[in-house]
């Protein structure tokens, strides 16, 4: 078994991820704030900032890991910052969405006259190939984006930077040191998400189609556990972070 496998199984504290939310008292007032602040648009981004800030209590060994509202700039601005990062990500996949497009689109307006016929055929069969070849590159992007992406996130919610996001070299260290942790936060908060989406699409053949009441309790049962995974997957990779800095200088307690 690897090595790092093996520090994973002695270190990552799995049960603790699910069970510190109903350790805190006030877990569902936190957590109901969080719901419904996660449904307001624009407001949203302070609900990406509460998870940065549960990794980052987690990280500094707070007592209790979930952060309340009372700086609820601190929320937004976290999340909003962090988001403008996920924004900048998406860039190259853009391109490779409009790239092909421009080959496609520019044959379809110089055909119109007619003598171009050839040229235009050759761009569009250009556009094609260029599409399909792209698109395997946008996937494998994609994939990679979404293994990485926790990683980066825990690096932001230590350092709190926009530049932060952008430290690969950092960023793979850390996964690559500890690779166990990393990929067990990875596999268990995505296999808690099926399990989720599992009963959730159960409940809702069960009682989603009585008018009303029916559709009103699936969306709030939905809502709740969707609140609670992403405080579960907070938790998880805030334990990857603090193993992972834990080699490096003793990490300044921030307030969240």
């Amino acid at each position: 078994m690897p090595a790092g496998f093996l520090f994973m199984e002695a270190s990552m504290n799995i049960n603790k991820s699910f069970a510190y939310i109903f350790e805190d008292k006030q877990w569902l007032t936190k957590l109901g704030i969080g719901a419904l602040i996660s449904m307001v648009p624009i407001l949203n981004f302070a609900w990406l900032g509460y998870m940065i800030g549960i990794i980052r209590n987690v990280i500094n060994n707070e007592v209790e890991p979930l952060p309340d509202w009372s700086e609820m700039g601190k929320r937004f601005t976290d999340g909003l910052v962090f988001s403008l990062a996920g924004l900048v990500y998406s860039l190259p996949m853009l391109l490779v969405v409009c790239l092909p497009l421009g080959f496609i689109a520019i044959p379809a307006m110089i055909s119109s006259g007619g003598n171009m016929q050839d040229v235009a055929d050759a761009l569009a069969a250009t556009g094609g190939v260029l599409f399909m070849c792209l698109m395997c590159l946008f996937v494998v992007y994609a994939l990679a984006l979404s293994v990485l992406y926790p990683a980066i996130q825990v690096h932001f919610a230590r350092q709190g930077t926009f530049a932060s996001c952008f430290k690969l070299r950092e960023i793979f260290s850390l996964v690559s040191r500890n690779s166990g942790p990393f990929f067990t936060a990875w596999l268990v908060s995505i296999g808690a998400s099926l399990v989720v989406s599992f009963a959730a699409g159960i409940l809702g053949a069960l009682i989603g189609w009585i008018p009303c009441l029916g559709q009103l309790v699936v969306l709030v049962v939905s809502l709740g556990a969707m609140v609670i995974l992403m405080a579960v997957y907070a938790h998880l990779f805030g334990q990857f972070g603090a193993m992972a800095y834990s080699q490096d200088a003793e990490i300044t307690p921030a307030k969240t």
